[in-house]
């Protein structure tokens, strides 16, 4: 793993969304010296986006696309 155990730390938490279902969120905290050890620190030009986002529908058309693929049954030989 290219970080040490006290570089990084995770958080889970879990509740009833607005929805009434119960959801989960999970949050993962590097610390500033280990992500420019690994060129990924904000200050550092490696790490900004330089193109545009693509549009809305291809981030919804992925998202069904993952969410089929957990879905599907296991395929027969």
């Amino acid at each position: 793993m290219p970080f040490a155990e006290d570089e990084i730390r995770a958080g889970l938490a879990c509740g009833i969304g607005p929805d009434g279902h119960w959801h989960g969120w999970f949050s993962v905290r590097v610390h500033a010296e280990a992500l420019r050890r690994l060129g990924l620190h904000p200050d550092q030009p490696t790490a900004e986006v330089t193109g545009t986002s693509p549009p809305g529908w291809w981030h919804a058309a992925a998202e069904r696309h993952a969410y089929r693929e957990f879905r599907r049954p296991p395929q027969q030989d």
